[in-house]
């Protein structure tokens, strides 16, 4: 059975528990790690899973939660709110990133 959270920082701190530990944002070149100064791209990342949360009062609020392991063996979470993909992410990442 697929698990839920009540709320992203509750799935945040579940998660990191998991060994997901490592922040990842998005940024031009890929997925970037800022703690370890790494750039991931499409081709290097795995999406393992990833949760959708709703805002209560406002639906601008929404975002997703994605779970990524990295082929150099980094594990970690990226926040972002639903396709608000910033700047110049490349089409390989909007794919890799397509809620299925």
């Amino acid at each position: 059975m697929e698990k839920s959270y009540e709320s992203l920082s509750i799935a945040i701190d579940e998660l990191k528990k998991e060994g997901y530990t490592e922040d990842f944002n998005l940024c031009d070149a890929g997925v970037e790690n800022k703690s370890r100064k790494t750039i991931h791209d499409a081709g290097t990342l795995d999406v393992v899973n990833y949760y959708r949360f709703e805002g209560i009062t406002n639906p601008d609020d929404s975002s997703v939660l994605y779970v990524i392991e990295t082929s150099s063996g980094e594990k970690g979470l990226l926040v972002d709110a639903y396709g608000a993909y910033a700047g110049n992410v490349p089409r390989e990442m909007i794919e890799k990133l397509k809620l299925k």
